[in-house]
C-alpha cells in the first residue's frame, strides 16, 4: 500500500530573499530607540506567561518563516528562525526525513524550540531540539548577527542560547540534523495500574529500545487516573498489512481517547507527528470541541492548536469565562499550565503527590534523556546546557498538565503553582519557563545557570537591549 508522506513541499527560500529578510530584521532593530525593550513583532505565541504590552515596534521577523535548504545526503535542513515545524516537516518529509525531535504543536517555530524547550516521543533517544542543531545565525544585543557553532569562537553562546527565551538574542537561521522516516508509525497502548510498574517499563524501554521483542522508536504516555495510565510505544512501519487502514484523528476522531479504546493503532507519519495538535492534546474540550454536535459543526481546518491559543488570548484579555463564573457564584480559578522534568526514579512519587494535591487530569508523560554521545564538547565540571542542566545518562520524565483549578477559600492565586515548584525542586527536577513561575531571583539563577547566563549577557548584550531572563520568566516583563 503506497503512502503520501506529506503535502507538496513548500518552495525553498532563495539566498536573495533571505538577505532581504535579514536586512529588514536589522533595520527594525536599528529603529528601536536605545533604552526601549527589543521584542519580536509577532502576533502568535505558544507562551502562557503574561507579556507586557508592546509600546514600540518590534523586530520584523515576518519574512523569516521559510526553509532555505534540505540536504538529503548530509541529512540536514537549514531553516529561517521563525519557520514553524509544520512548514519544516512538510519540506523534510518530501525527502523521507524529519527533524530528530518534532514538538507536538504545528506552530512552534524552530527558533522558539531552541531558545525555549521542545520535547516529543523521540526525546528518549534524541534528547531536546537544541541538541540536533549544527549551527545558528543569531541576532545579538550588539545588533550583529553571529554564526555560532559548538566548537567555534562563540561556543559560549551556543551553549547558553537554549532556554534563554530571546533574552540573549533571536535565531535568524538554524541548521539542524534530520533522520529517516518510514511511511507509517504503528502504536501499542500499554495499560498500567500503578506508577511503579510504569516507570520500570520506561527504564527498560529506554535502555533496550524495545518492548516484548519489538523495537520502540517513539515513547510517551498519558495518566487518566491513579490506576489508569498508558504508555504508547511507536514503531516505524515500512508497509501495512493486508486490509490495514491508518486511523484519522484530524476530524471526528479524538486521538487521546483512542488510548483507552484500542490496544493497537497505525498512523501515517505526518498524522503521527501532529496527533496531539488537532485537539491541543485534550485541551479542546474547554471550548466544547469534543462534544459530538459541536465537533461536527467545527470546521476541521480550525481544529488546530493555534486556533485554541487565540481563544485563550481572548479570555486573557477580556475574561468572558471568568465573568460568567462570577455571575454563577463560582470561585475564581488559578491557571496551572506547566511542563516539568522529573528524574525517572522519582516520577511515581511526583505523580502520587500530584493526583492527591492537584485536581487535574489527564497528565502527559514523555521520557527524555540527553542525546548520546553529547553533540558538543563540554568544559570539565560544567553542564552541557547550563540554562537547563540535566545530568548526562540520567532518564527524566516530562510531566505535562494544562488546566485551571479553583482558588479555595483562604488560598491565593499562585499557591498551587508554588506548591508544584516546591515539589519539583524537592525531587531534583526542573520546570519549563513558558508559563507562570514564582522563584526568587536568587533561586532562579541557581536553577537556570545564572553564572553562565550572566557571562553571556555581558558579552552579547552589553547594553541590555533584550529583557533579562528572570524578568521575562518571572518578573512578567
Amino acid at each position: 500500500m503506497a503512502a503520501t508522506l506529506s503535502p507538496p513541499a513548500p518552495a525553498l527560500v532563495g539566498a536573495d530573499s533571505h538577505a532581504r529578510a535579514v536586512a529588514a530584521l536589522l533595520a527594525s532593530f536599528d529603529a528601536i530607540p536605545a533604552g526601549m525593550p527589543v521584542r519580536l513583532a509577532k502576533r502568535t505565541t505558544n507562551l502562557f506567561r503574561p507579556r507586557a504590552a508592546r509600546t514600540v515596534p518590534g523586530l520584523d521577523v515576518s519574512r523569516l518563516t521559510g526553509v532555505l535548504d534540505v540536504d538529503p545526503e548530509a541529512r540536514t535542513a537549514t531553516v529561517q528562525g521563525m519557520a514553524t515545524y509544520e512548514t519544516v516537516v512538510d519540506a523534510t518529509l518530501a525527502h523521507g526525513l524529519m527533524p530528530l525531535v518534532v514538538p507536538q504543536l504545528k506552530t512552534i517555530t524552530l527558533g522558539g524550540a531552541v531558545t525555549g524547550l521542545g520535547i516529543e516521543a523521540s526525546s528518549f533517544r534524541n534528547g531536546l531540539p537544541h541538541e540536533s542543531v549544527r549551527s545558528m545565525d543569531l541576532l545579538v544585543g550588539t545588533g550583529e548577527i553571529r554564526t555560532v557553532t559548538p566548537d567555534g569562537p562563540d561556543a559560549q553562546l551556543f551553549r547558553t542560547f537554549p532556554n534563554s527565551y530571546g533574552s540573549l538574542g533571536y535565531a535568524v537561521s538554524l541548521t539542524v540534523d534530520l533522520e529517516p522516516v518510514a511511511p507509517w508509525v504503528r502504536l501499542r497502548h500499554i495499560r498500567f495500574h500503578d506508577f511503579a510498574a510504569l516507570t520500570e517499563a520506561v527504564r527498560r524501554i529506554v535502555a533496550e529500545r524495545s518492548w516484548e521483542g519489538r523495537p520502540v522508536d517513539f515513547l510517551d504516555g498519558v495518566v487518566f487516573a491513579r490506576d489508569t495510565a498508558y504508555l504508547t510505544l511507536g514503531t516505524w512501519a515500512q508497509r501495512l498489512d493486508e486490509g490495514e487502514r491508518p486511523s484519522d484523528y484530524t476530524g471526528q476522531g479524538i486521538y487521546y481517547r483512542s488510548l483507552t479504546e484500542r490496544a493497537t493503532d497505525v498512523l501515517t507519519v505526518r498524522d503521527f507527528l501532529w496527533r496531539w495538535d488537532t485537539d491541543w492534546f485534550w485541551c479542546s474540550r474547554a471550548f466544547g470541541v469534543q462534544r459530538p454536535v459541536v465537533r461536527r459543526l467545527w470546521p476541521d481546518r480550525f481544529k488546530r492548536s493555534d486556533v485554541y491559543m487565540r481563544l485563550v488570548g481572548v479570555e486573557n484579555r477580556w475574561h468572558p469565562a471568568a465573568r460568567i463564573d462570577r455571575m454563577r457564584g463560582k470561585p475564581p480559578r488559578e491557571r496551572v499550565v506547566q511542563d516539568v522534568e522529573i528524574p525517572l526514579e522519582r516520577t511515581a512519587e511526583f505523580l502520587d503527590w500530584f493526583l492527591h494535591d492537584v485536581p487535574i487530569e489527564p497528565i502527559w508523560l514523555c521520557p527524555i534523556r540527553l542525546r548520546e554521545p553529547a553533540p558538543i564538547p563540554t568544559p570539565e565540571g560544567e553542564a552541557t546546557w547550563p540554562l537547563y542542566p540535566m545530568r548526562p545518562g540520567e532518564v527524566y520524565v516530562n510531566v505535562g498538565f494544562w488546566s485551571t483549578v479553583p482558588i479555595l477559600p483562604g488560598r491565593a492565586d499562585g499557591d498551587v503553582n508554588r506548591a508544584i515548584e516546591a515539589q519539583v525542586d524537592a525531587l531534583g527536577g526542573h520546570k519549563s519557563l513558558y508559563s507562570d513561575a514564582y522563584y526568587s531571583r536568587e533561586d532562579f539563577h541557581a536553577r537556570y545557570g545564572g553564572t553562565a547566563y550572566q557571562a553571556s549577557k555581558r558579552r552579547y548584550d552589553p547594553r541590555r537591549r533584550f529583557a533579562d531572563l528572570y524578568d521575562k520568566a518571572v518578573g512578567r516583563r
